[in-house]
């Protein structure tokens, strides 16, 4: 009776917190993002100017910037989701920051691998600006609601109807078909269900192994090792050819990477995988140390660069570009409504960022975690060379923020060797591993 007391207790905190939390969440404030006309904007290694031609801004390479950024899926809190395993939570708004920065960056390693970088989402320019207009739940249930209408009236897919007719553009809508099934494959990965392969609910569950459980707080070298084990664990087909490592200690043992590229296919295949690599780092002690700041541009001008989970004290952000010392970001700390991912043809718009964000690089909390894609081995080989010469190059201290090496870790075995069971998904030295980071991280809100 006691016990059911305690229980119906912890559901009104929970629902009383969410609540709040909502009403926190729920509105973004109308301020606008200003880029200077005279320098270089990068974008996951995209290069754009905003440069004038007289009097006049040349729109072609805004437009191209507004169009490749709206593309990158926007992975934010959410409400009104299934309720999470051994809680009464039902929004991660508050504490699932950093798992939204994650999930960003994992998401645009998967867009390269599937869709390449070149890739852009034709609908894009059809998103409202957040400057202009406030994306509240209200917003959001409307949208929704306008969608699932247009769903009972068997409507046809906005790009579909879109196609002009004719056999000369069979192969490009052939194309776009493929490309589109890619992206709303993608963003399922993501979605806010306990069967969702990337999803808050498996996420968590994963945590669990490292002593996080719903409600904690979840700081960027965790949530890497939380990445790269749902990634193994996933079994969808079409994941089999990705994989995901993360360093070690700040080193890239270049021999276990490969290793990890070259493993078996479930098919029984013998075939190189794409590889995703996650590097938890530390950019300075209390403070960012502004010595790194070129090493960081540098990072996010590379077009494997798949963004920095990070953030400043207290927020985590999912950093994507960069222009002069400002760093670009797009912000997981807006409160929507689920979208239930299973229905065919679901509401897209929520799941793409209307408007960048930018933050002074002295304002980063030094505490990161940085992603690269390498699609097969020699890209791999060729990426940590051009990496370690940034590094060098960069580097004022006497040693570098993190290096590749040559050979294989001492705990390779653990990292080549089948999967265990359920409650040992982590090795003893990963535990503590991850124990210290859990210590040393910012606490995110």
């Amino acid at each position: 009776m006691e016990a059911t007391g305690t229980d119906e207790v912890e559901k009104i905190k929970s629902k009383f917190m969410s609540a709040w939390h909502n009403m926190k969440y729920s509105w973004v404030l109308k301020t606008k993002t200003y880029f200077s006309r005279n320098s270089p904007v990068f974008l996951l290694g995209k290069c754009y100017h905003f440069k004038t031609d007289g009097m006049y801004v040349i729109s072609g390479n805004v437009e191209e910037f507004r169009k490749d950024f709206i593309s990158r899926i926007w992975l934010t809190y959410r409400e009104e989701f299934p309720q999470i395993k051994g809680s009464a939570l039902t929004t991660d708004c508050g504490w699932g920051c950093t798992l939204r920065t994650g999930q960003m960056l994992l998401a645009q390693g998967l867009m390269l691998h599937f869709l390449g970088r070149a890739w852009v989402w034709p609908d894009a320019l059809d998103i409202d600006n957040s400057d202009s207009e406030s994306w509240t739940v209200h917003t959001v249930k409307k949208l929704t609601a306008s969608f699932e209408a247009s769903l009972t009236a068997e409507r046809e897919p906005k790009i579909l109807s879109n196609h002009h007719q004719g056999t000369l553009k069979r192969n490009c809508d052939d194309n776009e078909m493929r490309n589109e099934v890619y992206h709303r494959k993608i963003i399922s990965w993501f979605g806010d269900s306990p069967l969702a392969a990337f999803g808050l609910h498996q996420l968590i569950e994963y945590g669990k192994k490292s002593g996080k459980i719903a409600g904690d707080w979840y700081g960027p070298a965790v949530v890497a090792h939380i990445l790269r084990k749902a990634v193994e664990e996933a079994r969808d087909p079409e994941l089999q050819g990705v994989t995901v490592y993360v360093a070690q200690d700040c080193t890239v043992y270049s021999s276990d990477v490969i290793d990890r590229q070259s493993s078996f296919m479930d098919s029984g295949k013998a075939d190189t995988k794409a590889v995703i690599i996650l590097v938890p780092v530390r950019l300075g002690g209390e403070r960012t140390n502004m010595d790194y700041l070129e090493f960081v541009k540098g990072i996010l001008s590379l077009e494997y660069c798949v963004g920095i989970i990070g953030g400043k004290p207290k927020q985590s952000y999912y950093f994507a570009g960069f222009q002069d010392d400002s760093l670009i970001y797009m912000d997981p700390h807006y409160c929507q409504s689920f979208v239930d991912v299973s229905i065919k043809d679901f509401p897209l718009e929520s799941f793409h960022c209307p408007s960048p964000k930018k933050m002074s690089f002295k304002k980063m909390d030094p505490s990161c975690t940085i992603g690269f894609y390498c699609r097969t081995v020699q890209d791999f080989e060729k990426a940590s060379e051009e990496i370690t010469k940034m590094l060098k190059s960069s580097s004022k201290e006497k040693y570098p923020l993190f290096t590749f090496v040559k050979g294989h870790s001492r705990d390779y075995d653990f990292a080549s060797s089948p999967l265990r069971e359920e409650n040992d998904l982590f090795s003893e030295d990963e535990k503590k591993r991850l124990k210290r980071f859990s210590t040393e991280e910012f606490v995110l809100l």
